[in-house]
């Protein structure tokens, strides 16, 4: 009865979900059709293909009936009894299925209702019954027919391991009803015997979800009923394991989905609370700098760090000490650049003309610049770019040469002075433990630019100084070493930042002011002192437009003749740069101004006289003691300082005493060995000069060096010392315009020196007309040439002392014979009277 039942509520439950109460009107066929005796055991029916569907027995189910064929054999069912025979095919894709496209195993089955629709399909409820198989196929009416034959189900188990089937398989379903809510859970599973079995087995069959086709099939061709139950349980099984599987994802995803609820709800207040106290844009603000920080492409731990300070920022008063520090080093990290770079615009010809048009000579400068260009261009991964050092003397345009540089790269360009740097805080900046902490300023000057890529100028270099707790130079070793840098910490920001894609060049007037470990990663690019003629034309192109332009004169207004320039040049300027003759050019257009302002005329042109007038007494004169034909104990030497070459007169007198050396004129200890070389090779060189072996005993020699105030050291200055020496000694004057240099061994062999350019320079200027250097600086001297106009002077090349004194003096010195006189005999006392 309980069967029955619920067959007759599932009918009716399909029944109001797919057909209405007035849609069961249809024309049925009026003449009344008997199956014949065909002489095979089973029944006549029409056949019925369905694609992808397996109507099960004890199922009922809706099926839409399209195809002509499918609807004769329906209205062939209706006129018979509403028997038919519904099968599957093998593919759905055949529109027009024959016999072997077809399953043999089906459903007998009824037509309970049919529906026609408007397009002429028919909707039909159709009742599975049992099991059947088709035989005999035929298509004489128009549709596919056949011989139905009904199976049974089998039963040859033992009663203990069907019971034992039976219970497995009901619990798996009471546990599959669980997991799976639009399963029904009205069916009776108080099965007491086979049959009853066999009706709950297929209805559970029919109840399963996501029963595949190809399990359908299986379990309507399935006649033993242990068999039956052992698949169902196989993929009951299966389904069970999936279940729980969803339900699992859907647990986790319901708890993120809470956490996330709750965030939300927790935030809501969080704003409200702040909203009452005032605080209403802080969390906005903090959200605005966390997008922002995703933005910038921050490496995993950077972002990590920039997170945690976030975090700690929400939990703070706005206006607290902490809160101030957190988002001055939010504010920083997000204010540097962490990858974007500029792209460079290497064109060889333009960078030329980019150092030509803006310096004038520096020719070896320029050819390694444009050399560094021509790689950069040639090999795309040249990322390591080199660490130049600019030396030379102030205001040969160490800077604007950097500048240069960047222009012709494209980038950024960035000065940091060093000068006078002692801590290296200011170099790795100062930990947020200290009261208004900042980066470095390798980090400021990064910020600055705001790409990863600049030129930035170290200025300066050789003036860094140190103490006993600190030591810059050293701070600097992790910026300028390649590999190092990729890596570098700041002590504020505490993250690496990466500073191998700047370009770094070095700015220093002195090499040896320069710390070893320093020099050593670095490329050292000497820059000269210009001649006469360079400034003129330094002056013409660039300084007196640059002053005009400052000034608000034109070149109506205010000129410069050329005997004017070269007037300032020699006579109130003496430098290996150009600064100096900047501002005296800038004091003569204030001079301008003030005229044109006090009197009626409107242009002035700048002569000579009225140079004198405005800049009063020359400053530095040609004349010089060696001149005089008259002096003895004076020579002429060149020495290189900082600001360029520069001429020392070495005094020498000798006087009576007890033999001692005395050397004045602020002298450092090179020059204090030079002197005492030289006095030991004269010593030695006693006889050869006409000088008594024991001539310094009773002598006290005193040299010095003019304009004490200025301290003087460097290895150059030995063959000068020497000269003035033997000239005192001998009593021999040295030749007029005669300027040298170079080092003394005990032996009198002459040393090379550096710095010649300088030198030469200096000695041109000053009107000498000789100069004495080593052998050893011919090729250092033939590779000044090609670039410095040194025509008018002469230049001789020596190897050993005695060159030297062959060259200074008109004849060699010999010491001035004294008169001898007998030695009287003392009388005696008969003689005497």
């Amino acid at each position: 009865m309980e069967i029955n039942k619920e067959k007759k509520s599932r009918i009716k439950r399909i029944t109001k979900k797919t057909v209405a109460p007035q849609d069961m009107a249809h024309e049925l066929p009026s003449e009344e059709t008997t199956f014949e005796e065909t002489g095979f055991n089973g029944t006549f029916l029409a056949l019925l293909p369905l694609k992808n569907v397996v109507i099960l027995p004890k199922s009922i189910i809706p099926i839409i009936v399209g195809r002509k064929r499918s609807i004769k054999a329906v209205e062939f069912a209706l006129k018979n009894d509403k028997g038919i025979f519904i099968t599957s095919q093998n593919d759905s894709q055949i529109e027009f299925p024959e016999k072997n496209d077809l399953f043999q195993f089906g459903t007998r089955s009824t037509i309970l209702q049919v529906m026609r629709m408007p397009n002429g399909a028919l909707k039909i409820l159709a009742e599975g019954i049992c099991r059947a198989k088709m035989t005999h196929f035929s298509e004489e009416s128009g549709f596919m027919s056949g011989i139905c034959h009904d199976i049974p189900t089998t039963d040859n188990s033992p009663g203990t391991e069907l019971e034992a089937t039976w219970r497995q398989l009901k619990e798996l379903y009471t546990t599959y009803i669980e997991f799976n809510e639009k399963t029904p859970n009205d069916i009776s599973l108080a099965a007491r015997n086979p049959k009853e079995i066999d009706y709950i087995t297929d209805m559970i069959a029919v109840h399963i979800t996501n029963l595949s086709f190809e399990d359908r099939q299986i379990i309507l061709e399935t006649t033993d009923l242990k068999e039956r139950m052992l698949a169902l349980c196989t993929i009951l099984s299966s389904e069970i394991e999936i279940l729980q599987t969803e339900q699992r994802i859907r647990g986790r995803m319901q708890s993120q989905i809470d956490k996330n609820q709750r965030e939300y709800y927790l935030n809501e207040q969080i704003k409200a609370i702040h909203k009452e106290l005032g605080r209403e844009d802080q969390s906005e603000e903090l959200l605005q700098l966390q997008a922002k920080a995703k933005k910038l492409g921050l490496s995993k731990e950077v972002m990590i760090k920039v997170e945690k300070e976030i975090k700690r920022l929400e939990q703070m008063p706005p206006l607290s000490s902490e809160a101030v520090v957190s988002r001055h080093y939010i504010d920083w990290i997000l204010a540097l650049p962490w990858q974007k770079t500029r792209t460079d615009t290497i064109s060889l010809a333009h960078a030329e003309k980019i150092l030509n048009s803006n310096h004038a000579g520096l020719s070896k400068a320029k050819e390694r610049i444009v050399e560094f260009l021509a790689a950069k261009k040639f090999s795309k991964n040249l990322e390591r770019s080199p660490i130049i050092c600019l030396v030379g003397p102030p205001g040969v345009g160490k800077t604007s040469l950097a500048q240069s540089i960047a222009d012709s790269l494209g980038r950024d360009f960035m000065r940091i002075s060093l000068g006078g740097v002692k801590d290296e805080a200011e170099i790795r900046g100062h930990r947020r433990t200290y009261i208004g902490s900042l980066p470095g300023k390798i980090i400021q000057a990064m910020k600055k630019t705001n790409y990863l890529n600049p030129v930035i100028l170290l200025d300066e270099i050789d003036k860094i100084s140190r103490d006993s707790h600190s030591d810059p130079a050293s701070a600097l070793l992790e910026v300028l070493d390649p590999e190092q840098n990729k890596t570098f910490v700041d002590h504020f920001l505490e993250v690496e930042y990466d500073l191998s894609k700047v370009m770094f060049i070095a700015t220093a007037n002195m090499i040896e002011g320069i710390p070893y470990p320093l020099y050593d990663r670095m490329e050292i690019i000497n820059l000269s002192g210009y001649t006469n003629e360079e400034k003129t034309t330094i002056a013409t192109q660039f300084l007196i437009p640059k002053c005009l332009k400052e000034h608000g004169l034109t070149t109506r207004q205010c000129q410069i003749s050329s005997e004017a320039l070269q007037l300032i040049i020699n006579e109130y300027t003496r430098e290996s740069g150009v600064r100096q003759l900047e501002r005296v050019i800038a004091k003569l257009m204030r001079k301008t101004i003030q005229d044109i302002l006090h009197e009626t005329i409107k242009s002035i042109k700048i002569n000579p006289d009225q140079v004198r007038k405005w800049l009063g007494n020359a400053t530095f004169k040609k004349t010089s003691l060696t001149e005089s034909q008259d002096i003895t104990g004076l020579a002429t030497g060149l020495a290189w300082t900082e600001l360029g070459g520069d001429v020392l007169e070495v005094e020498t007198s000798i006087i009576a005493g007890k033999g001692n050396l005395t050397l004045t004129g602020q002298l450092g200890e090179v020059m204090q060995e030079s002197a005492q070389a030289a006095l030991s090779y004269i010593r030695a060189r006693a006889a050869t000069l006409g000088l008594k072996p024991s001539f310094h005993t009773a002598k006290d020699i005193h040299i010095h060096f003019p304009e004490g105030a200025t301290p003087k050291d460097g290895p150059s200055a030995g063959i000068t010392i020497c000269t003035a020496l033997i000239s005192a000694l001998t009593k021999e004057p040295t030749r007029t315009k005669l300027a040298m240099t170079g080092e003394i061994t005990l032996r009198g062999r002459v040393l090379s020196v550096g710095g010649l350019r300088e030198k030469l320079l200096a000695a041109k200027q000053l009107g000498f007309k000789r100069v004495i250097v080593p052998r050893d600086n011919f090729d250092d001297i033939q590779e000044i040439l090609k670039e410095t106009d040194l025509s008018d002077l002469e230049i001789i090349y020596v190897k050993t002392m005695d060159e030297v004194l062959e060259h200074a003096f008109d004849k060699m010195p010999r010491a001035q014979p004294t008169k001898t006189t007998k030695p009287t005999k003392k009388k005696t006392v008969k003689e005497k009277k």
